[in-house]
């Protein structure tokens, strides 16, 4: 472990200076994957440096106890000690749980596609109700969440939605939102007083950046264009930007109309659908490793549920980790970074008992 420390270190010293040469400070690009790399060692690099430094506590603490014949520096000594030896216990797990395995992904902004399941208009209610939940969680993050996509049924209730949430380290967090998402309460229709179940799928992916190396044939893409509508579709048959994309082999379609712009419209269905297809590749890989490994949330069975909101009870239960929460009012506002936080902290103790065997 201390070895992979001390190369931490070192690359992290190595790329600060490259930063501010100026050949590199000349160049845009270079610039940015020199500071995205040393993001993702600052965590670790700021640990180790706190461990070197408590260590030398305990050197110098245990000299003056050893060496000292005054007896109130080998009490302060002692005192020291013991204060820079707990310290250390904490640093040191700290510094195991950074060192596991990051998901190459955890840094990016992501895009969530929310759609009703089993319930007919009661999942959809639904769904609008967890969409809110999301955008109010990202808001309280400081995160920028924007819808992307969003059709309505003829009650004016959700029938497909997406989310792009935008920040630091959105998919760290939101990753483990994908699956089934089930709903019992009396819904607002029900006149006998009778608890329903209803269901909505979540799917979370990271976004996909221009410049990642994945071709999408052509030949597989079937692209219309229409005009972007307005209220009583003035400009229906003016201004062409609504971009709709089918990918004929997975039978995917991305709909795309909110920016004024045909080109930018066009280049975020794009990414979207790059995102989609990538997430898919992902999604096999996984299915394929699952066996390999002993517990991993995001690779969840996409035929489970994976949480349960029980209104009856005012209980949130995550299957996964087999734990509930109270106050579904709360958790639907957004208070959800409770329920993230143990689905991380769960996954952490999961790669940490893997690499001990």
């Amino acid at each position: 472990m201390f070895d992979k420390l001390e190369w931490t270190k070192q690359k992290y010293e190595e790329l600060q200076k490259q930063l501010y040469d100026p050949e590199v400070s000349s160049d845009v690009q270079k610039t940015i994957k020199i500071s995205k790399e040393i993001n993702s060692l600052e965590e670790v690099y700021n640990l180790y440096i706190s461990w070197r430094n408590v260590e030398n506590e305990i050197k110098e603490s245990k000299d003056i106890i050893q060496n000292e014949d005054d007896e109130e520096m080998i009490e302060m000594a002692k005192e020291q000690l013991e204060d820079a030896e707990s310290k250390k216990i904490d640093l040191e797990a700290k510094l195991k749980i950074a060192l596991l395995p990051k998901d190459e992904n955890d840094d990016k902004n992501i895009y969530m596609e929310i759609r009703p399941a089993a319930g007919g208009d009661e999942s959809a209610l639904f769904a609008e109700e967890v969409m809110r939940m999301y955008m109010r969680y990202a808001e309280n993050m400081w995160w920028k969440p924007t819808i992307e996509e969003l059709q309505e049924n003829d009650v004016g209730w959700i029938k497909f939605a997406m989310l792009k949430v935008s920040w630091d380290k959105v998919y760290s967090k939101l990753k483990y939102e994908s699956w089934v998402h089930r709903v019992q309460r009396i819904p607002k229709t029900e006149s006998c007083g009778r608890v329903h179940t209803s269901t909505l799928t979540i799917a979370v992916m990271p976004e996909v950046e221009e410049v990642v190396d994945y071709e999408i044939d052509m030949k597989d893409i079937e692209m219309d264009i229409f005009g972007a509508s307005s209220c009583g579709w003035q400009n229906a048959n003016r201004n062409k930007t609504w971009i709709r994309l089918h990918h004929k082999p997975t039978w995917m379609i991305v709909s795309i109309w909110d920016s004024k712009s045909q080109m930018h419209n066009k280049e975020k269905a794009f990414n979207v659908l790059k995102a989609r297809l990538l997430q898919i590749e992902k999604d096999k890989q996984d299915e394929q490793e699952r066996d390999k490994r002993l517990y991993q949330v995001w690779t969840w069975d996409r035929s489970e549920k994976i949480r349960t909101y029980n209104f009856p009870q005012d209980r949130v239960t995550d299957h996964r980790i087999k734990k509930s929460y109270p106050n579904i009012p709360g958790i639907l506002d957004g208070e959800i970074d409770n329920i993230i936080h143990d689905l991380i902290v769960a996954d952490q103790a999961a790669l940490m008992e893997k690499n001990m065997q």
